[in-house]
């Protein structure tokens, strides 16, 4: 910890954490190689790092998920053995995950003080937790409607009310698990001013995330792991995202995507009034209309859950229109004229799927299987009834040497590969047909920094040789990196759509909240 800062009297400051030597091991795969990590009190302290790099590991033996096989924890400079999470909890550690633990049908009064009852009947509990729910809102700027059910509420309110369970069971030193991955860029901001005024109020915060630029917004000090290892520790203040980028991959990285202006030809999709209810009638998709171009890419921008998924699932014929019309060049498709996913492949649409592991490949199929899943009729690999394993084998060969898959077996399962790599296969399956039209959804969630770049290039590339892109993306900067045109979502409704060039995370967030275009502007 030689580059994190010392007090004025030559002395170490007071940590809330230390970690040294912390070792964790889960088969033949070292998660945790001798890790040493020392939190300041009183700081909001990053940890980045690949998918893989030992981050979520870490956090998990600190807060008693998992017991280290070796090495040494020391809370507030004692000795600490955590061995559950109650024993967390008793030590003063909070942990909000990135997927909240809350009960929907329960209100935010009756979810904070669940497991923490006062007393032996309700009635009581209820009115001591409120009394101290009320002054821990006064305390950190926390306000929460307390008798709401909690499924009724916003996400960023969800998210405050996990933390005032933290805060309501003692914490004072709160860990956050990707906490801005489902908020709009404006609660982004407002968890920020709550965590800045935890950090006044002498609460330590650990934040765990792959935005290095929220990590440069929000944390005094970071620090990066690779491969199971601690690499390095930096004053937030004294780096910048392309030096955090490079220790994180071990080489440079790009971060800010070079691309020409987008060429934009004749129109290949047409959506017109697309309406769609779930099995229990809730509308997910109201009247939607739009098109896509060759030669451009249309962003489809917005908070996870707002229709993305079913818009996609229809365009790829995997569900069919209940109202409303889809042109796929000079196919119409309806509720009396549905298709099916082989079909638009036919027509010469792609489809890269949200979800890689339930949709995009088998993970038990050999990586040269998944690399083939949909095309399986094409005559370069076999002929007549028969499949020639050799060729198959040969064209994943050149697939992984195309898009850099590692390792390049394709004999491999398709599970034993990184999400970065799996996702890869499925670019590479649905890319290397040349489609006219390509849907892609969440492209580089769960992705490593490195593999990002990589797909971005891939992307762009293809929009520039005349290919109209659908990009569903709940990454706003992926969504304001690659689009020509930004076109956003909020409750199945589109908002409003921007060009990409004119605009702003400001004006992106308001219509992802449900601000029509022209009062965002």
């Amino acid at each position: 910890m030689s580059d994190m800062t010392h007090s004025e009297n030559g002395g170490h400051p007071p940590f809330s954490i230390r970690l040294e030597d912390i070792c964790k091991r889960f088969g033949p795969v070292q998660a945790n190689r001798h890790v040493d990590l020392s939190v300041e009190k009183g700081t909001i302290h990053g940890i980045i790092g690949e998918n893989g790099a030992g981050k979520s590991t870490l956090v998990s033996i600190l807060y008693g998920f998992y017991q280290a096989d070796s090495g040494t924890m020391i809370l507030n400079g004692t000795p600490a053995s955590i061995r559950t999470s109650s024993d967390a909890i008793a030590a003063g550690i909070g942990m909000v995950h990135q997927h909240f633990m809350l009960v929907p049908n329960f209100t935010a009064l009756e979810n904070v003080i669940l497991g923490y009852e006062a007393e032996a009947t309700l009635g009581p509990s209820l009115e001591v937790g409120r009394q101290k729910l009320e002054q821990l809102a006064a305390d950190y700027g926390l306000d929460v409607p307390l008798d709401v059910p909690v499924g009724d509420l916003a996400v960023g309110l969800q998210q405050r009310i996990e933390i005032l369970k933290a805060l309501y069971r003692g914490a004072d030193i709160l860990i956050l698990d990707e906490p801005t991955g489902v908020l709009t860029p404006q609660e982004t901001e407002q968890l920020f001013a709550i965590l800045r005024t935890l950090r006044a109020q002498g609460v330590t915060i650990l934040l765990i995330t792959h935005k290095l630029r929220e990590i440069m917004a929000i944390t005094d000090n970071v620090s990066v792991m690779r491969q199971g290892e601690m690499v390095a520790h930096r004053k937030t203040a004294e780096t910048n995202p392309a030096a955090l980028a490079e220790l994180m991959v071990g080489r440079s990285v790009l971060l800010q995507l070079d691309k020409a202006p987008a060429k934009a030809g004749e129109t290949r999709l047409t959506v017109s009034g697309l309406s769609y209810h779930d099995a229990t009638g809730a509308p997910r998709l109201r009247d939607v209309s739009f098109d896509v171009r060759a030669g451009e890419i249309l962003g489809v921008a917005g908070v996870s859950g707002n229709g993305q998924s079913e818009l996609l699932n229809i365009l790829a014929g995997i569900t069919a229109p209940q109202a409303g019309t889809v042109r796929v060049k000079d196919r119409l498709v309806s509720a009396d004229a549905p298709s099916n996913p082989a079909e638009m492949r036919d027509i010469g649409l792609a489809h890269v799927p949200e979800d890689r592991h339930a949709v995009g490949m088998v993970l038990p199929f050999q990586a040269a299987e998944s690399a083939i899943l949909g095309y399986e009729d094409d005559s370069a690999l076999g002929t007549s009834f028969w499949l020639s394993p050799r060729r198959i084998a040969t064209h994943c060969r050149e697939l992984m040497a195309r898009f850099d898959v590692r390792p390049a077996n394709p004999y491999l399962k398709s599970s034993l590969f990184s999400g970065g790599n799996q996702q890869k296969i499925v670019l590479a399956r649905e890319i290397s047909k040349s489609p006219d039209i390509l849907l892609v959804g969440q492209p580089t969630r769960g992705v490593d920094i490195g593999a990002i770049e990589f797909i971005h290039k891939q992307l762009v590339a293809l929009r520039d040789e005349g290919c109209a892109i659908l990009l569903v993306s709940v990454e706003l900067d992926e969504i304001l990196s690659l689009s020509d045109r930004i076109m956003v979502m909020n409750n199945g409704e589109i908002v409003g759509t921007v060009d990409a060039k004119d605009a702003d995370e400001t004006q992106l967030g308001l219509m992802m909240a449900g601000i029509d275009e022209r009062q965002a502007s």
